[in-house]
């Protein structure tokens, strides 16, 4: 018999050594951080899309490392930071994390290890990572590739220059003193 695993209560261990996966689709909505990300407009936000596989890799001479893939991607409505119009960015997440027993172990593993490291835990809220790895992989700078609309490149004030055009009025002073000297 197959045992069911919740995401938002995963069982890290037992999903790993049972070598399981799980996968969903879930509304944006569910990710109330991730959510603030978007801008609201005429383009319309995709589901999450999510996939979790746990796997256990034998230790000669100790225990089994426990390890997480994580992938996962929306399409998320943003701004552009170019035209400011709304721009649909395709967001992906692929991570790996190793579990480890405690604190301690994590944070003297974590600078050295190439994958992220994580404590067990038996209450462990996959969903929420989900949401994390996502937020973290948005792009710093979203923009169209081009931009629907022409963009002005610079800008220009007429009665910028037409006051650059005029005499300085401190001008006369620099003439004062010059001629009192």
């Amino acid at each position: 018999m197959e045992k069911k695993f919740d995401p938002q209560h995963l069982d890290v261990v037992a999903f790993a050594r049972d070598g399981a996966a799980l996968e969903g689709l879930g509304a944006l909505q569910a990710m109330p951080r991730l959510l603030q990300e978007q801008v609201l407009g005429a383009l319309q936000a995709g589901p999450v899309v999510w996939r979790l596989e746990g796997r256990s890799v034998p230790q000669s001479g100790g225990a089994d490392q426990i390890w997480l893939e994580l992938d996962a991607s929306v399409a998320l409505p943003m701004q552009c930071q170019r035209c400011l119009s709304p721009v649909l960015e395709t967001v992906q997440a692929q991570r790996s994390f190793r579990f480890v027993s405690d604190e301690a172990t994590a944070a003297a593993l974590d600078d050295e290890a190439e994958e992220d490291i994580l404590v067990i835990s038996r209450d462990f809220d996959a969903l929420a990572l989900v949401e994390d790895e996502l937020i973290l992989s948005l792009p710093l700078v979203p923009l169209h590739e081009v931009c629907p609309e022409l963009v002005p490149m610079s800008a220009v004030d007429p009665e910028f220059e037409q006051a650059a055009e005029r005499p300085n009025p401190f001008g006369v002073l620099a003439g004062l003193k010059k001629s009192t000297s």
